[in-house]
C-alpha cells in the first residue's frame, strides 16, 4: 500500500470513530467504545497463525462517569491531532505527542503511560499500527549485524547495504518503521536475538557471525516493536531459525515471550510482531546450576514474577514449568556475561555451539 493510500485509510478509520460517537449522540445514546480486556486472562492461542491474541472478553468505556467522559474527550483530541499531522504529512514521537497535550487543559494526560495506552486503544479501534498515524517511539538504537542484505527507503532515496560487510562494528540500526525495509538475500544459517549490548559485542568480536553464518540482532532489553517485526519478517521471508539469548531471570524470560508469542499489550498485532518459531537458547536455570555460573539471589519481585509466569499461558509448557520451578528452588539468577567467568571465548566456542546443536539449529 502506498503512503498516500495508508494516510487516507488512517484518516478514514480515525474519523470513523468520531462519526460513531456523533451517531450515538444523535440517536440519544451515550457515546462509548468497546475494547478487548488487555490482561493475560484474556489472551488465547490462535491455532491458524500460531500467535497469542486477545480473547472475547471486552470492556465498555462509556461517558456515564466523569472519568470515562474525559477519557473519550482525550481520545477525540488525539484523533484531531493525528488528523492534522496526517494532512500535513508530518510525524512526531510518542513523547512529543505527550508534551503537546500540556496545552489541552481538560484533555491533558497525567503521564506518558496514559497517552501511550490511548494510542494502543486507537490502534485496536482502527485496526492499524501507530506508524500509520505517523507516530513513533524515541530512538531505541537496536541493531542487526550479519550476512544479510537489505534495501531501505529513506527521505534521500533507496539504499542497499550488506549488514556485515558495509556497516560499522555496531551494525545496522533498525529503523522505527519496518515498512521502509525490504530484505533482499542472505547467506545465513540462523538468527540470534541477544538481550544485552555486551553479549552482542562479544559475539561480533569473537567472529561468531562469520564462523557460524549467524545474523545477530541486539534486542536492547525489552525489544521495540520494530525489532520484533524485523525478526518476524526475516523468519517469514527466509524461514531461518530464530533463537533468543537473554539473561537468566524472569524479566528476561518475558523478553523471549514477547519475541515468540507476542506481548500482552500488543496482542492486537501479534501476527505482525510475533515469531512463533523462535526458541529460547538461554541463560537457562539449568545452565546456572550445571555451569555453576556466578549468580545473585532472587529478590521478592523476582520470585513474584516467576510465580506469575507459572500462571501465564505463554509459559504453559513442561519445559518452562521445569525451568521456573528449578529457579525458585535454587533462588538464583545470572546474567549472560556470567559465562565470562569461564573465559571470554567460552560462550562462543563452547556454550552456544553445544546448545544450538542440542536444539538442532546447527
Amino acid at each position: 500500500m502506498s503512503k498516500k493510500a495508508l494516510n487516507d485509510l488512517a484518516l478514514e478509520r480515525l474519523l470513523g470513530i468520531a462519526l460513531t460517537w456523533y451517531n450515538q449522540m444523535s440517536g440519544g445514546e451515550i457515546p462509548s467504545i468497546r475494547l478487548p480486556t488487555r490482561t493475560k486472562q484474556n489472551i488465547e492461542f490462535d491455532e491458524s497463525s500460531e500467535v497469542w491474541r486477545y480473547g472475547e472478553k471486552e470492556s465498555l468505556r462509556a461517558a456515564t462517569t466523569e472519568k470515562s467522559a474525559i477519557h473519550l474527550l482525550k481520545m477525540a483530541y488525539v484523533i484531531g491531532f493525528i488528523k492534522q499531522q496526517l494532512k500535513e504529512n508530518r510525524s512526531s514521537t510518542l513523547r512529543e505527542m505527550y508534551y503537546i497535550t500540556e496545552g489541552w487543559k481538560r484533555a491533558k494526560f497525567e503521564s506518558q503511560d496514559e497517552s501511550n495506552y490511548l494510542i494502543e486503544d486507537l490502534e485496536i479501534l482502527a485496526d492499524l499500527q501507530r506508524e500509520a498515524f505517523h507516530l513513533r517511539p524515541e530512538e531505541d538504537g537496536a541493531s542487526i549485524f550479519g550476512p544479510i542484505r537489505l534495501k531501505e527507503s529513506t527521505r534521500r532515496g533507496d539504499r542497499i547495504l550488506h549488514c556485515q560487510d558495509e556497516v560499522g562494528e555496531a551494525g545496522y540500526q533498525i529503523p522505527n518503521n519496518m515498512d521502509t525495509v525490504e530484505f533482499l538475500d542472505h547467506d545465513a544459517a540462523f538468527v540470534v536475538a541477544i538481550e544485552t549490548g555486551g553479549m552482542y559485542a562479544r559475539l561480533i568480536e569473537n567472529g561468531f557471525d562469520r564462523e557460524f553464518r549467524a545474523i545477530l540482532v541486539h534486542l536492547k532489553g525489552q525489544p521495540a516493536r520494530s525489532t520484533r517485526r524485523l525478526l518476524h519478517n526475516i523468519n517469514e521471508r527466509f524461514h531461518l531459525p530464530v533463537v533468543v539469548f537473554t539473561d537468566g531471570d524472569p524479566w528476561s524470560y518475558r523478553i523471549y515471550a514477547s519475541v515468540a508469542y507476542g506481548a500482552i499489550k500488543s496482542a492486537h498485532m501479534s501476527e505482525l510482531l510475533a515469531t512463533p518459531a523462535a526458541k529460547f537458547v538461554g541463560v537457562q536455570p539449568t545452565d546456572i546450576r550445571d555451569y555453576n555460573l556466578p549468580s545473585d539471589k532472587l529478590t521478592d519481585q523476582d520470585r513474584d514474577a516467576l510465580k506469575a509466569e507459572l500462571t501465564d499461558p505463554r509459559f504453559n509448557t513442561e519445559y518452562w514449568r521445569q525451568q521456573i520451578n528449578l529457579q525458585l528452588d535454587m533462588q538464583l539468577k545470572s546474567e549472560q556475561q556470567a559465562f565470562a567467568a569461564r573465559g571470554l571465548d567460552f560462550v562462543t566456542k563452547e556454550y552456544l555451539p553445544r546448545r544450538l546443536a542440542e536444539m538442532g539449529v546447527i
